[in-house]
């Protein structure tokens, strides 16, 4: 075996000419902050942004301790590349970045229906607090409107498990990456008790951030050059310059690059914090859905509606916990991929970001919901803001 990559210290990092310029400055369509969690220990705020304008709705679910940032290059693609079919939701889940940090028991069903309660805000879902009894008193089943993506990393893969469960009827389409129906040993006894001691252990910033990319992250990716292409504001809608230059600067290797984004966050003080960290971990910890929970899912959402991928070198969530998910899901397409790590999102970013169109595409096509209907769609939308404009 290999030794582990000798990774470049944090300091050099923070003085590359690119470190300014590592988060993206992509400006949403809407944002705002949804007040959620009435009767349910709120309210509180979750910090939510949509990108682009297009009618494909897509809803993309953070992991453990991650900022909606952590999506930027799935953001700038479909929500400014392609922004005028889709619409991207981000969020910042309750504990992280510009989200209320509530002291409480955080559970993945929790924060679930605080995506729900965002997604009902922004006016993707009915809001819950419409009276509930149209349909027995109509004696008719409600319509089934099938008109949302929902794609969860990690952490944020068991949270999309439980969006799934709880409304499975307006899911068009379900990718689960890097995830677990539950968190498992599936080390040697050893291995697990030097895992859990070392996770108390007082470490510097740089054993910290480089022992992060090593588990996250195909070694051999790490040392390779920085292979992200890099947004220009000249040509990309709603694509700012960065405030320290004109253009985006690429660093040395995809190492530098995932350094540098996680330093941007661990030296906000403010929107990462310990706390949060440690509310979040609890959630992962404690997900649990059964082999029948997640059939029924599967079941009620249509499995050839489902993806799930897993990566071989995931050090964070083993491969195991991903194909028991396959076994237990059954779904229409279940990856497991050689020398993917735990962040397809960034160390396959290309090949991610089509294999989501593609899911995208495969739902939209089961809805009936084609070109010519989308056609229709912006013609109808066209017209409205026309008729608004003339009514100003």
């Amino acid at each position: 075996m290999a030794p582990p990559p000798v990774l470049p210290p944090v300091a050099s990092v923070l003085q590359h000419p690119a470190y300014p310029t590592a988060v993206w400055n992509l400006v949403p369509d809407r944002k705002g902050l949804a007040p959620v969690a009435e009767g349910r220990g709120g309210p509180f705020n979750i910090s939510w942004e949509i990108h682009g304008e297009g009618p494909i709705k897509m809803i993309l679910i953070m992991g453990l301790a991650g900022f909606k940032t952590a999506w930027q290059r799935q953001t700038l693609y479909f929500g400014h590349q392609n922004r005028q079919q889709y619409q991207v939701l981000v969020c910042d889940n309750r504990g992280m970045g510009d989200s209320d940090r509530p002291l409480m028991r955080y559970s993945s069903s929790e924060m679930a229906r605080d995506l729900i309660d965002v997604m009902a805000h922004v006016g993707w879902l009915p809001s819950s607090d419409q009276p509930a009894a149209v349909a027995e008193e109509t004696l008719r089943p409600p319509k089934i409107v099938r008109t949302i993506h929902v794609v969860g990393i990690s952490l944020g893969g068991m949270i999309a498990q439980e969006m799934a469960c709880l409304i499975a009827e307006h899911i068009s389409s379900l990718t689960l990456c890097c995830t677990a129906a539950a968190i498992e040993n599936t080390t040697t006894y050893a291995e697990n008790m030097a895992n859990r001691i070392s996770m108390l252990v007082p470490k510097s910033v740089d054993r910290s951030v480089g022992d992060t990319a090593r588990q996250i992250f195909n070694h051999e990716w790490l040392m390779q050059p920085d292979d992200v292409d890099l947004p220009d504001p000249a040509t990309i809608p709603k694509c700012l310059a960065p405030s320290s230059s004109d253009t985006y600067l690429k660093f040395n290797t995809n190492a530098e690059r995932f350094i540098a984004q996680e330093m941007h966050k661990r030296r906000d003080k403010e929107r990462f914090t310990l706390k949060g960290f440690l509310l979040q971990l609890i959630a992962a910890g404690w997900h649990h859905k059964t082999p029948q929970q997640l059939a029924d899912m599967a079941d009620r959402i249509g499995r050839h509606r489902i993806c799930v991928m897993h990566g071989t070198e995931d050090k964070m969530i083993t491969v195991p916990h991903g194909r028991k998910l396959i076994e237990y899901l059954q779904p229409g397409l279940g990856i497991i991929e050689e020398g993917m790590g735990h962040a397809p999102l960034a160390e396959r970013w290309e090949w991610f970001n089509r294999l989501l169109a593609g899911r995208i595409y495969e739902g939209e096509r089961l809805d009936l919901r084609g070109p010519n209907f989308y056609k229709q769609r912006m013609a109808d939308d066209e017209r409205a803001r026309e008729l608004s404009t003339e009514d100003d």
